[in-house]
């Protein structure tokens, strides 16, 4: 197992940051860490990298204790931490050079190049970091977690940042790098999520709420579907909660509601029927997909 964490408590003070989680993530998995901010993620990640410990509970890396063997950990994670801290006053190539020798990779120079080809810095690896733009430096940051080669990867809102043509750049070069590696990625975009990741996991005020694959994730809320429908003529809305299977209803804009309902049976051919007796016209009506957007609020705003 790549990343093994079992029964984890992180306190601060009397605060627990993380309360007894526990997850295992295997080799080749691309999982996405999500949760609300100050949730627990950023904690997780650091105890996993070494960069704090834990207070319960155990943690392994490719087999081996983060407490124990902290510098062997190291060397199977790259890590992009959310505030991506770096050099800002070396150039861009000198500043992954200096990291290959830190790390004693073989072939430095053919490294760098390499890593600098793949995040595409080539126009950039003869500035300064401090001049790069955000999402440059967004790079330059992923290319120093992927510069060892390491088994684990853990990002840290890795596509801050960058501009749509960088995004679809960079997740596919997280995709090329998890057919190979174990990644975990915390980020807020859930296209992003739905784009690049094998599984989710969301935490949420320190304990884990959900662990799916991401096609099953939404197995884990109440069932519920939402029609939008457009009358031609206004309706009140005590009518339209009369109609069977119809739990709620609201107005979104002149005569367009909607309307949910948590039973698992089509509720549009009862609306259709509901208009045909009121003698009033569906102009439109369309059956609204539930969203990992949605899940995720869903599953973060329970008490």
């Amino acid at each position: 197992m790549s990343i093994s964490v079992k029964n984890v408590t992180k306190k601060y003070g009397n605060q627990n940051a993380l309360d007894n989680i526990s997850f295992e993530i295997p080799k080749g998995e691309i999982v996405g860490f999500l949760g609300p901010n100050g949730a627990g993620k950023s904690t997780s990640m650091k105890i996993i990298t070494c960069f704090i410990p834990q207070t319960y509970g155990q943690v392994k890396v490719c087999g081996l204790d983060v407490n124990d063997e902290p510098i062997k950990v190291k060397r199977k994670v790259g890590y992009l931490p959310e505030h991506n801290p770096l050099y800002l006053d070396m150039y861009v190539k000198e500043y992954l050079l200096f990291l290959a020798r830190l790390h004693k990779i073989k072939k430095k120079k053919e490294r760098v190049a390499e890593m600098i080809k793949s995040v595409g810095l080539e126009k950039e690896q003869h500035k300064k970091i401090g001049a790069l733009s955000k999402g440059y430096r967004q790079r330059v940051g992923l290319a120093q977690a992927m510069l060892h080669d390491p088994e684990v990867l853990i990002l840290d809102e890795p596509t801050s940042g960058l501009d749509p043509n960088q995004l679809v750049e960079i997740r596919e070069l997280i995709k090329t790098f998890g057919k190979e590696k174990t990644i975990l990625l915390s980020t807020h975009i859930m296209q992003e999520v739905e784009a690049i990741c094998d599984r989710i996991i969301i935490i949420n005020d320190g304990k884990i709420v959900a662990d799916e694959k991401t096609s099953e994730i939404q197995s884990k809320v109440v069932k519920k579907q939402v029609i939008k429908v457009e009358f031609d003529a206004s309706i009140s809305k005590s009518k339209l909660n009369s109609i069977t299977g119809v739990t709620s209803a609201k107005e979104v804009s002149d005569n367009v509601w909607l309307l949910e309902s948590k039973t698992d049976k089509d509720i549009r051919k009862e609306i259709s029927k509901f208009a045909q007796d009121n003698n009033i016209l569906v102009l439109t009506m369309q059956k609204e997909e539930e969203s990992l957007e949605n899940v995720f609020k869903e599953l973060t705003s329970k008490k």
